[in-house]
């Protein structure tokens, strides 16, 4: 039975007024974000000096949201090469102070730079000499005035209709935390392989796997000589399973590749008698061993073909099949 339609109308009227709702939430964060990006001075920059020039680790915390935000950024430094992690202001109080040591930088991060929390950590960092970093949105604070490099993110008003619920602050905080991370990175030319080894695991570490971690070594090669008859070039491709056979001289160089393709265009009365020179393709399309495997998988997709040899000097060392990239979770 279809329904009524004074519901009908309701429903769409409930459902316009959420999106409207969703998009004022959007866009006053963003509108923030564009504000913090543009208040960004000199204060910025000597952040990141401070945290490229430390012998220890960035300690970042907080409490409450900023508690939750504060747990990402020390992750995110983490895992973009700068060694971080999270104290609890609470548990800091009961023992995990010392934790921290004077060739440490802590970050602290507080809404309104009074989180009594924060009292006994602050102390801490001056009685040592630890640089701090407060990160606030009320320079008249006490985190801000005795942060040795205080960072304020401006007062745009919260997403909340009550101005109360931390909405927009933690998002600024959040990517403020994310700029200092990119900075450093930037900073110390961390690359993808850098990347890969905080991120072995997980979608992101296969995808910056390198061809060498899972090509087929020599021993599994699919290879013939260029003097070859084909009735033995079959039975290396038979038993190998490839699909292909690459072709070598005497010096082991390769110099061909033979796939199912060239089997069919050279079919005829007196193909099995034929050398694999005269079948083969020349000059065909091989890779490195250090070559990503999304790079490799990409090149295969692009010329429509299922295995690859992989060469150092000119010679074969690995092959890899398209189904080596399902196997590792690429596709």
């Amino acid at each position: 039975m279809a329904a009524p339609q004074s519901t009908i109308t309701l429903f769409k009227e409930s459902t316009d007024k959420h999106i409207a709702t969703a998009k004022d939430v959007l866009t006053n964060e963003a509108d923030a974000l564009h504000v913090l990006a543009n208040q960004l001075d000199h204060h910025f920059s000597h952040v990141v000096n401070l945290l490229l020039t430390i012998k220890g680790r960035v300690i970042v915390t907080g409490i409450g949201k900023s508690g939750h935000v504060a747990r990402k950024i020390a992750a995110t430094f983490a895992s973009t090469g700068q060694p971080a992690f999270f104290v609890h202001p609470a548990e800091a109080n009961h023992g995990d102070m010392g934790m921290i040591t004077p060739d440490d930088a802590v970050i602290a991060l507080s809404n309104s730079g009074e989180t009594a929390e924060l009292a006994n950590l602050i102390d801490f960092t001056r009685r040592f000499n630890i640089p701090l970093v407060g990160i606030t949105r009320n320079p008249e604070s006490t985190l801000h005035k005795l942060s040795t490099h205080p960072l304020c993110v401006p007062r745009h008003p919260e997403a909340c209709p009550m101005g109360l619920a931390p909405t927009t602050s933690t998002t600024m905080m959040l990517a403020l935390g994310d700029a200092l991370a990119v900075a450093l990175l930037n900073a110390r030319d961390f690359t993808a392989c850098d990347f890969k080894t905080f991120h072995p695991g997980g979608s992101l570490g296969g995808k910056l796997r390198k061809v060498k971690e899972c090509m087929h070594g020599e021993d599994k090669l699919p290879l013939v000589n260029q003097s070859d008859v084909m009735h033995e070039v079959l039975i290396v491709m038979s038993q190998k399973g490839f699909g292909c056979a690459g072709v070598i001289d005497n010096q082991g160089v390769l110099v061909g590749v033979i796939t199912d393709g060239d089997l069919r265009r050279h079919m005829g009365i007196n193909f099995l008698h034929q050398s694999a020179v005269d079948v083969m393709t020349s000059s065909p399309l091989t890779i490195t061993p250090d070559m990503l495997m999304t790079e490799a998988l990409a090149l295969m997709n692009h010329k429509r073909i299922t295995s690859l040899f992989i060469l150092v000097d000119n010679k074969p060392t690995g092959i890899i099949h398209v189904h080596d990239f399902l196997r590792a979770g690429i596709q």
